[in-house]
């Protein structure tokens, strides 16, 4: 077995092992918080640049092969999801700086591991890996006009305009560009080939060190204010429970196969914790538990997809018959 490939089979326990390790550095040794921040820009960085090599951006025009498909992902993500999180906040009463990270993380669907997660649940793969192009831009247009329906104008006064521009262009716009040079070299030449099949394997060491740098510069913030953390647990684990039915639900209306059923369902549950991190990090300071909210997200995530993988082929049967 190559070294990714057992990467990712045991990448649920390696992240979660990281997360516990940043936690417990962060509370047991605070002192190091400084070091730690100073390490999230450089590794949160490399792990964007390795996750944004995952998405085919070259291959773009393959996504609206299935439109079907395609169009069931965006329905899901980008109308279902946001009436979701809409309900679920509604129940929660939750502080301005706390709602924000549910926001941030909730309104954008991941497009990275749910690729892992819907092949080990038997479903179609390489249509959600086709359409993650589409998944990428789109929310990115939409997470703004998301988060000023929810929060209102007065998200202006939150965002100081300056380290939010910077968070994005340092830790987005140049690992994004870099990603679509190195996906266009890799066409053309074997040394973009090898770069990309380097950064696929150091992609799980790297989410692991930014889940643990994240964590363990975060965590002795807000360490007097970690009963918020733990209030929005249930709500994350609801979302999951939610997204699962309703993600059946929407691909019986689209008549999708089993396979494409189960890669919606994935699609709709799975949300996109660390590439919104950065924007998150460049809040001000009165916002510090907002990127702990955004990781807390992941925890519950990954716990999520450990069940997720065993239930989804329950629920979505191969039994059932198809229909294209």
């Amino acid at each position: 077995m190559s070294p990714a490939k057992w990467l990712e089979r045991h990448q649920i326990g390696i992240y979660l092992a990281a997360l516990l390790l940043g936690a417990g550095i962060g509370l047991a040794l605070p002192g190091t918080a400084p070091a730690m921040e100073l390490a999230i820009y450089p590794v949160l960085g490399a792990m964007l640049y390795a996750t944004f090599l995952q998405v085919p951006f070259v291959t773009l025009t393959r996504a609206f092969r299935d439109v079907r498909f395609v169009s069931a992902a965006l329905t899901i993500n980008f109308a279902v999801v946001p009436l979701v999180v809409a309900a679920l906040t509604l129940v929660v009463s939750l502080p301005r700086a706390v709602l924000l990270g549910v926001l941030l993380v909730l309104l954008t669907p991941c497009i990275d591991y749910v690729i892992v997660f819907t092949g080990l649940a038997g479903g179609a793969s390489n249509r959600l890996l086709a359409a993650t192009p589409l998944l990428m831009l789109a929310q990115v247009l939409t997470l703004p006009i998301f988060l000023l329906l929810f929060l209102g104008p007065g998200l202006s006064d939150m965002v100081e305009v300056g380290p939010f521009l910077e968070a994005f262009l340092i830790l987005i716009v140049l690992p994004l560009g870099l990603a679509l040079a190195t996906e266009a070299l890799a066409v053309r030449r074997r040394s973009g080939e090898v770069i990309t099949s380097a950064m696929t394997t150091a992609l799980v060491p790297l989410m692991a060190a930014t889940l643990l740098v994240v964590v363990a510069g975060q965590i002795p913030k807000i360490s007097h204010e970690l009963s918020q953390v733990v209030t929005v647990v249930p709500l994350y684990a609801a979302f999951l429970i939610v997204m699962a039915g309703l993600g059946l639900a929407l691909a019986r209306v689209f008549r999708l196969d089993v396979g494409r059923s189960r890669a919606l369902i994935f699609t709709g549950a799975t949300r996109n914790s660390l590439v919104v991190l950065p924007l998150a990090l460049a809040l001000p300071e009165a916002y510090a538990i907002t990127p702990v909210i955004v990781v807390t997200q992941t925890l519950v995530e990954l716990v999520g997809m450990v069940v997720y993988v065993h239930a989804i082929p329950r629920l979505v049967s191969p039994h059932r018959q198809p229909t294209r």
